[in-house]
C-alpha cells in the first residue's frame, strides 16, 4: 500500500465583522468575531489528487452605527474538496486548482427585535477553488507561503419570503419559495486565505494568517451579507501513515 501524507492544522481567528439583514433590519451592523478553523489536507506522494476538509466556526457581536442595537451572527462551514496539483520550479511552487462543497449553517439574532428578532441561515455551495503554495527560506529556516481562493458557482439555501414569519413557515406549514436556487449572480461570495508556515520541528509548524469571507445574498426580496475578516494563529502538524491493506 502506498504511503498517505495527511496535515492537520488548528487555529483561532479575530478580526471585525460586518453584518445587514434586512430581514430583521435595515441597519448596518459592525464589530468584532472571532473563529476557531480546522483543516485536513490527505494526499499520497506518488498522486497528483488531494482530498481537503476544513471545519470553520465563527461567533460575532456587531451593533448598528449609533451602538444603540445589537446583534448576535454565529455560523458553521463545512468544506470538502478534491484537488490536482502541479509542481512548478524545482517542486518550490504547488499549484492546486479543485472545488469545494460547502455545507453552512448559523443564525443573526437581533436583541431588540420582539416580533422576527431572529433570522437562520442554512445554505450549500459549490465553489470552484484554487490553492497556490511556495516553499523558501528565510533566515535559514523552511516556510511556505499558501494562498487559498474559492468563489460560488451555483447552490441553495433557505430563506423566507418578504413578510414572512417564522411562526407562518413551521407552525403554519406556509411554504412560499423558501427553499431557493441560487448563483453567483444571486448569492455571490469571496473565500480568500493567506497564511505563512513556519517550521518548527520536523511535524510541527507555526502557522498565522488571514481569513476574510465575504458572504451575501439577494433572494425573496431581502438582502443579506456578511463580512468577516481575521487574523489567525495555530499549529499544523504532518504526519505519515501506511494503510493496511484489508
Amino acid at each position: 500500500m502506498s504511503l498517505k501524507v495527511i496535515t492537520r492544522s488548528h487555529m483561532l481567528g479575530i478580526g471585525g465583522t460586518k453584518v445587514l439583514d434586512t430581514y430583521l433590519s435595515d441597519e448596518h451592523f459592525s464589530g468584532i468575531g472571532f473563529s476557531f478553523l480546522a483543516t485536513v489536507e490527505r494526499q499520497r506522494p506518488t498522486r497528483r489528487w488531494s482530498t481537503l476538509m476544513e471545519h470553520e466556526a465563527n461567533f460575532s457581536f456587531v451593533k448598528d452605527r449609533v451602538r444603540s442595537k445589537q446583534e448576535l451572527e454565529g455560523a458553521y462551514n463545512f468544506y470538502w474538496g478534491k484537488f490536482y496539483a502541479w509542481h512548478l520550479f524545482d517542486r518550490r511552487l504547488k499549484l492546486q486548482a479543485g472545488g469545494l462543497v460547502n455545507v453552512s449553517a448559523g443564525f443573526i439574532y437581533n436583541t431588540a427585535n420582539s416580533n422576527n428578532p431572529a433570522q437562520a441561515r442554512l445554505h450549500l455551495n459549490l465553489m470552484p477553488t484554487g490553492i497556490a503554495t511556495y516553499h523558501f527560506q528565510l533566515f535559514r529556516r523552511p516556510v511556505a507561503a499558501r494562498y487559498e481562493l474559492a468563489l460560488p458557482l451555483a447552490g441553495i439555501m433557505f430563506s423566507p419570503n418578504y413578510g414572512q414569519s417564522y411562526y407562518e413557515i413551521f407552525s403554519r406549514g406556509n411554504y412560499d419559495h423558501n427553499i431557493v436556487p441560487t448563483t453567483f449572480v444571486s448569492a455571490p461570495e469571496w473565500r480568500h486565505m493567506l497564511t505563512l508556515d513556519a517550521q518548527l520541528s520536523s511535524r510541527l509548524t507555526l502557522r498565522v494568517g488571514y481569513l476574510g469571507n465575504m458572504q451575501q445574498h439577494k433572494v425573496n426580496g431581502l438582502r443579506q451579507h456578511v463580512y468577516t475578516h481575521r487574523l489567525l494563529i495555530g499549529l499544523t502538524k504532518r504526519f505519515s501513515i501506511i494503510p493496511h491493506a484489508l
